[in-house]
């Protein structure tokens, strides 16, 4: 089985978002069948939220096609420290995707690695 393709995985992430009434908007589209999904998340008063993809150990045997993310960093910090990052990652693949939300509450509806 291979994952979802990444374009109709964020069309569907983005759905996801307006039916429960979080903003979010694609920044940067990256290659439309395999490229790295980042999603950031503006917290709406000067911080924010990394999610990144997390590694493959993370992810289910069982459920090896589902997109697993990790929080980078595991709190919210400045959003120059986000974009920093991501033009790393841009610089590093330029196939990746950015989507952005703002939730003040920090919403992300995301499936988290665990551990």
């Amino acid at each position: 089985m291979s994952r979802l393709k990444s374009a109709i995985w964020v069309a569907a992430y983005l759905r996801r978002c307006q039916t429960e009434g979080v903003f979010g908007a694609v920044r940067r589209r990256g290659a439309e069948d395999a490229g790295a999904v980042f999603v950031k998340v503006a917290l709406l008063d000067g911080t924010a939220m990394l999610y990144t993809p997390a590694p493959q150990s993370a992810y289910d045997e069982s459920r090896p096609v589902d997109r697993v993310f990790a929080p980078s960093p595991p709190q919210p910090v400045e959003e120059r420290k986000i974009e920093e990052r991501l033009q790393k990652e841009i610089s590093f693949d330029p196939d990746v995707w950015i989507v952005e939300t703002e939730d003040k509450a920090g919403r992300h509806f995301l499936e988290l690695a665990k551990g």
